[in-house]
């Protein structure tokens, strides 16, 4: 079924379910999926959409920025185009490229290069905060947090998807995740800890969440 969203044609995909609400999400740019409750009419649908039109939007916007960099390895900000090849025996950047063996050993590589990378940065970073605890870094790719600094067990945990921010993103998040050792809530003086070691944090923040 087509749509007009903000006069352009999407294909509408719509599942029946027993859910009590309406759920919608973004296949690809231009397929729009509505899980809604077997007895909501397509007029109805139709309606929740257009009332829902800039939020839509946003969302479409979002699922083309996730294909765009799907289509590259992203590494410390620059996009990578993909190139396999079975005779490479160790991943390596060549100019515009990243040279593989093949998907799995790019993981690898991935993997490999988030816990050399964020640590070498915590290294580099921690001698500035005195009187903090030893803890442990956990690297994990997580859908809502770039970091999370768990107290109790003394763990901070850094999204993996920071690989592919800039480096000074990395050293944000890190510093962020440091500065709830002396405040653990998102309080003024928290945010004053923040603002001492990493002054442009209101920018790094923008810059994250774009």
């Amino acid at each position: 079924m087509e749509y007009l969203l903000n006069g352009v044609p999407i294909e509408l995909q719509i599942i029946k379910k027993n859910n009590k609400n309406l759920y919608m999400r973004f296949a690809n740019v231009n397929t729009l999926i509505i899980t809604c409750n077997k007895w909501v009419t397509l007029t109805e649908i139709k309606k929740i959409l257009s009332n829902n039109e800039k939020q839509l939007l946003k969302m479409q916007s979002q699922k083309k920025r996730e294909q765009e960099q799907n289509n590259y390895f992203y590494y410390l900000g620059i996009p990578y185009e993909f190139c396999f090849d079975k005779v490479t025996t160790k991943p390596y950047f060549d100019e515009n490229k990243i040279m593989a063996k093949d998907e799995k050993v790019l993981a690898k590589f991935y993997q490999a290069e988030c816990v050399r990378i964020f640590q070498n940065e915590i290294d580099r970073i921690i001698p500035y905060f005195p009187n903090i605890p030893r803890f442990t870094l956990k690297i994990r790719n997580m859908k809502t947090r770039w970091g999370v600094n768990n107290r109790g067990n003394n763990t901070i945990t850094l999204n993996s998807e920071l690989l592919k921010k800039e480096l000074d993103l990395l050293d944000y998040v890190i510093i962020h995740e440091l500065c709830h050792f002396y405040e653990a809530n998102h309080s003024p003086a928290f945010w004053r800890h923040v603002e001492e070691y990493y002054p442009k944090y209101k920018e790094a923040r923008k810059r994250l969440r774009g």
